[in-house]
């Protein structure tokens, strides 16, 4: 980044100057002095969940002089003492709370697309950051499937370049999709890059390094990656990007108020105004409400619905902004089958960040092909508990387990992301257990499409292709998903979807939904970047000052 560039991001963004510089990860004063608001106060705008959404909106309104408050069910991380660099010792980073899964397909939830405290899934997430596709906007108009989102991909542009640069994101210059540059240059690769990009030029595709927001030299007081392989299990070194460190900190130097181990139950609601009154929230064990000029909702694409539909009352009897039976529907996943191969030299792909290398050449519709939409690949280097999964699910337990295992640094491993299509009766809808708070949990019924599966063979068949043009002797795919969306969705109107192009409710005129729960599509792309940039843009509407 140029040092211009720099000095913009900084006048827009401090976190990252505002971290310590002595070698610990956390700014402890930032924290101590924080602006506390009293249940009593009326916050301009109280934010329900500090992930990608919600932490880029407190950071935004706070810098405008909005009184903001976020509310988080987890905890404040503090990455020296919270996080390990340990598979087995992370599993306190996931959402673990009871869910009811069902439908033909069912979706398994917790370690890759639920997070839990402030910084949300992208704690523990790889670091892919790539825009959506102009073409995912409208693949309703364009390919006959999904839904045209209300908006267009210039609308986000301008936000996808500012997000890009306060994370930063780090990778090669980028020719799909809307070709464009990104503020650092690609990180080296380490094994499993070098694999992805022999074999894939061997096969006549292209590859490039990237995009991720991970550090590629000092960034304020952030440091540089240092290639631990540990991303997953959420950077102690703060090189990774996430809400935590790129939005947070600025936010409450702004006069935020990030209020952890606070599980929001319920939307207050005024019968007689038809407008959100604040929230209703458990706190150590004790009810509480705090008051607010207008709310905003961003659990993430399980949570989100299940509040409103546990937000019910004489207006909405069937769950809040639910007239037309439109909360919960056309959740989608993504298909992520990993296929990894075998090379008889040592490929070591622990021995950097997970996210190396990535193609985007089989993203768009190819009227060639027997579906619609596409996928994208890259390189995924899953550590040994998760490898151990990989072998299991090819049958092999006790001995023939533990041979491959020993095998483990001459394997290489890519992931795909498939999109699937958005389908109503995807949907999350209450279940009759409930959990510690006596809350209704959700059922998230899932179920592919005939498309859905031919996207996942597909895929494997490219990535076959690749490891063996790479010289791989073995491969073996595990099937799987990733991310959330949806759930929420935005539409031209109430009967199609939650809320307008602006991310407010078509019901309640004061309520504001700004995770991913509200993308109508979801591409084949990792979310992260778009929910944040969204995030960015919805805010600037509400202060008028689009840009």
């Amino acid at each position: 980044m140029t040092p211009a560039l720099v000095t913009t991001v900084r006048e827009r963004n401090e976190s990252a100057w505002l971290l310590p510089n002595d070698g610990s990860r956390t700014n402890h004063r930032l924290r101590a002095d924080m602006r506390r608001f009293a249940d009593s106060d009326m916050v301009d705008l109280v934010v329900v969940g500090c992930g990608a959404g919600g932490s880029t909106m407190l950071q935004r309104l706070a810098r405008r002089g909005w009184r903001v408050a976020g509310l988080d069910a987890g905890p404040f991380w503090d990455p020296d003492t919270d996080w390990v660099s340990d598979e087995a010792g992370s599993h306190h980073l996931y959402w673990t709370e009871p869910r009811v899964i069902s439908g033909s397909d069912p979706v398994p939830l917790g370690s890759n697309n639920s997070g839990r405290g402030v910084g949300g899934s992208m704690v523990h997430y790889a670091g892919y950051t790539p825009r959506f596709h102009p073409s995912d906007f409208a693949t309703w108009t364009n390919d006959g499937v999904g839904a045209d989102w209300p908006l267009r991909y210039a609308d986000l542009r301008p936000y996808y370049e500012q997000i890009e640069q306060e994370l930063p994101v780090a990778g090669d210059d980028w020719p799909w999709g809307d070709p464009h540059s990104y503020p650092q240059r690609p990180h080296p690769v380490g094994g499993n890059g070098e694999i992805f990009l022999r074999g894939a030029y061997a096969s006549g595709i292209t590859a490039k390094v990237g995009p991720v927001a991970i550090a590629n030299g000092r960034f304020g007081n952030r440091p540089h990656c240092i290639y631990r392989g540990f991303c997953l299990q959420g950077c102690k070194v703060n090189a990774k990007a996430s809400p935590l460190i790129t939005h947070i900190p600025d936010a409450l130097a702004h006069g935020a108020e990030v209020r952890a181990n606070a599980m929001v139950t319920g939307i207050g609601f005024d019968e007689r105004t038809g407008r959100a009154t604040g929230v209703h929230y458990i706190m150590h064990g004790t009810p509480r409400f705090q008051r607010a000029a207008a709310v905003a909702v961003a659990g993430y694409s399980i949570e989100t619905p299940r509040l409103l539909l546990n937000s019910a009352s004489r207006r909405f009897p069937d769950g809040m902004c639910n007239d037309f039976d439109q909360v919960g529907r056309y959740l989608m996943v993504q298909g992520a089958p990993q296929t990894a191969g075998r090379f008889d030299a040592e490929v070591r792909m622990y021995k950097s960040p997970p996210p190396e290398v990535s193609s985007e050449q089989f993203y768009e519709t190819d009227p060639a092909k027997p579906y619609k939409r596409g996928f994208s690949i890259q390189t995924v280097s899953p550590l040994p508990i998760t490898w151990a999964e990989h072998v299991a699910a090819q049958g092999h337990w006790g001995t023939g387990l533990r041979q491959y295992m020993s095998d483990y640094v001459h394997w290489s491993c890519l992931g795909a992301l498939c999109e699937f299509l958005a389908q109503p009766d995807n949907r999350v809808t209450l279940a009759g257990e409930k959990d510690r708070y006596g809350l209704p949990v959700a059922n998230f019924a899932y179920s592919q499409c005939d498309n859905d599966k031919r996207l996942i063979r597909a895929a494997q068949g490219v990535m076959e292709q690749i490891l063996h043009a790479a010289g791989a002797d073995e491969v073996i795919t595990i099937d799987r998903y990733a991310h959330l969306v949806g759930g929420a969705r935005m539409a031209a109107d109430e009967r199609h979807g939650v809320v307008d192009r602006n991310c407010r409710s078509f019901a309640v005129p004061n309520l504001y939904i700004t995770d991913g729960s509200v993308l109508p599509t979801q591409g084949s792309a990792n979310p992260a970047l778009t929910i944040m940039a969204n995030a960015a843009r919805v805010a600037d509407q509400l202060t008028g000052s689009s840009r």
